[in-house]
């Protein structure tokens, strides 16, 4: 970018503030930027002596800019992590890995509640307790759940069914409302118990359950009491583990920061209700002459664009803009939020506890990316690569007695596997039952079309170093096939084969111009190929699990216009079957809940091939 096209931008920018986007010549967001005013912050590019390197290399790739004003500077700062989310700019702090979190969700949409795990859009009537750091922490105090307060796990489809009481209530876990082994009130008593236990008020239950244990051996009943014994028990191991006893810490995260060698670890510890509900390792992407404050407050602003906030944010360091940030939290929230950097105390105790785990976690992953690039080196060695690879592919088939072919994708380079890079591709030929090489040949076909289309538009596609076929020599042969008629040369590919019995250690290896080869059964190189393909295997597998459950799933009602979910359970509930809908007339269709008239002539009209 010029120094006068700056200019021309600042000319008519507004003294306010806002976000900027700054653009590529090929329309790639580079960077995505806030600032107090649009005006100021613009101009600062066209000194470009004042700016450091990565910025004067940004500045000069930018071929345009679009601006958004916003009426406050924490308004332009959640537009931002929302923008940088969604675009991923080359040249921003980025959150990386943003899965999100599991919940516990105590149902509200039935008379028995339901208490399960949750992870998604939180749509379903309730109350939901979190975020926890991980399904495992989810799974554990699940499972306290239904061992000391004996809830329900079963879905309400399931409930609605049962005639007698399922396993769970036979070793007591669940005290079998379904089939009214327990009445409304004294389930309601078990929920609001579990809702005392999420919300950090454990130590009454335990002593109610106590006295209750000391009754009923008081009055002989030495099987209730060790019923009672049991799920005190229970409690105090989650208690163990999870409880952390800072005073006046209620709901609160902490954010611990360790940086070495250029790269970051930010470590995410969760507390609710006084309760650990576990944590987690990101390593954010950024430039290594980024300050810490700058990597923190982006880290910050961008984890909170799709989770809650809690009142209490605990960091190891100082914040950039730590009042904009707030402010920008509280805007989002709808409560006060605080960003602290405790000194002393019991909560400068628990950031030590974050930054030891972050260092640790970073050491890791550095001792892993060190592993890494020698066993690539080395696979370029076996190979006969003229340097180690920086993108992998993996291909495999999946289909079962030739229904529902589909064919997977996954990637891996230096830094692991790019799960945002798998790909799966749906049969879209006339490929015959188990026809593995029509499949091999569509799929890749499919793959390298996009990747020339790519080049031809003027895009810069990321193009593989080395492909890894799973399958013998009659993949091998298919692929190299594929390839030439794309007129595409010069790419390394192997297929590995399984060897004799299908065992793992003796697969043989085919590549063009080679004669066939194996490696040691001890070879690192041998063990990394085989979790390479093992991760295409699951991939392919998963999804085509996937679609054939979809498909069984599947009837006629999905293809009639104007059916949707509701309309189509309705159906099937009255008539029992998808073939009775088709069979019915007009006005016994019209005699279902939400089907008017026209909707029933438009469901005959399309079983019937009428007019409607």
């Amino acid at each position: 970018m010029s120094t006068e096209l700056i200019q021309s931008f600042l000319s008519t920018l507004p003294d306010l503030p806002g976000v900027y986007r700054m653009i590529s010549a090929k329309g790639d967001v580079l960077y995505v930027g806030k600032a107090k005013s649009l005006k100021k912050r613009v101009g600062a590019y066209a000194q470009l002596e004042k700016n450091s390197l990565r910025i004067q290399r940004m500045v000069g790739e930018t071929a345009a800019m679009e601006f958004v004003t916003t009426h406050t500077e924490a308004e332009a700062l959640l537009l931002e992590a929302n923008l940088i989310k969604r675009l991923k700019p080359r040249y921003n702090i980025l959150l990386r890995d943003d899965k999100s979190f599991p919940y516990i969700l105590i149902t509200g949409d039935h008379d028995f509640p339901q208490v399960t795990k949750h992870r998604g859009a939180r749509d379903r009537k309730g109350e939901y307790f979190g975020p926890f750091a991980s399904g495992f922490a989810v799974n554990e105090t699940l499972a306290v759940l239904h061992k000391a307060f004996l809830l329900r796990n079963c879905s309400d489809h399931v409930f609605a069914l049962r005639t007698r009481p399922c396993l769970q209530y036979q070793i007591k876990r669940c005290t079998a409302p379904c089939v009214a082994k327990v009445t409304h009130r004294q389930y309601a008593e078990q929920v609001d118990m579990a809702r005392q236990f999420l919300e950090g008020r454990s130590r009454a239950i335990q002593e109610e359950f106590a006295g209750k244990m000391q009754t009923a051996s008081d009055n002989l009943d030495f099987e209730e009491a060790a019923a009672y014994r049991d799920r005190i028990r229970a409690l105090t191991q989650i208690q163990a583990e999870q409880t952390v006893n800072v005073e006046g810490l209620d709901s609160a995260d902490v954010f611990a920061i360790h940086r070495d060698a250029g790269a970051s670890c930010v470590q995410v510890f969760f507390f609710r209700a006084g309760q650990n509900f576990g944590n987690r390792a990101y390593f954010p992407r950024h430039e290594k002459d980024e300050t810490t404050a700058e990597i923190l407050s982006a880290f910050i602003a961008q984890f909170y664009t799709n989770k809650p906030v809690p009142r209490d944010i605990i960091v190891t360091d100082d914040v950039e803009a730590t009042e904009v940030l707030e402010q920008a939290l509280r805007d989002k929230a709808g409560y006060k939020v605080s960003i602290a950097r405790p000194q002393r105390g019991e909560r400068k105790q628990l950031t030590d506890m974050a930054l030891k785990n972050a260092r640790e976690a970073l050491a890791r992953r550095m001792a892993d990316a060190q592993a890494q690039e020698v066993l690539f080196e080395k696979l370029a060695e076996v190979f006969g690569l003229d340097a180690p690879p920086e993108r992998i592919e993996i291909y495999d088939n999946s289909h079962i007695a030739g229904t529902h072919t589909l064919g997977a994708m996954v990637v891996a380079t230096p830094e692991g596997l790019q799960k945002n890079a798998y790909r799966k591709f749906n049969a879209k030929s006339d490929i015959t039952g188990g026809d593995d090489y029509g499949m091999m040949r569509e799929m890749l076909s499919r793959r390298f079309q996009s990747l020339l289309k790519a080049e031809g538009e003027g895009e810069t596609p990321v193009w593989p170093d080395l492909l890894l076929i799973d399958g013998g020599q009659g993949q091998l042969s298919a692929t190299m096939e594929t390839l030439a008629e794309l007129g595409i040369d010069g790419l390394t590919v192997v297929a590995i084969a399984k060897g004799p019995d299908r065992n793992a250690g003796r697969e043989k290896f085919f590549m063009p111009g080679r004669d066939t080869f194996s490696l040691p059964p001890d070879d690192p190189v041998l063990y990394f190929l085989q979790r390479l393909r093992d991760e295409a295997h699951r991939f392919a597998i998963t999804s085509h699990r996937a679609r054939r459950s979809k498909a069984i799933g599947a009837t006629p009602l999905d293809s009639v216009p104007g059916i949707g979910a509701r309309r189509k359970k309705a159906l099937l509930l009255h008539f029992g079957s998808a073939k009775a809908v088709a069979e019915a007339g007009v006005a016994d269709l019209q005699k279902v809940t939400g089907i008017s008239k026209a909707v029933a002539e438009r469901i005959y009209a399309f079983f019937h091939d009428t007019d409607s």
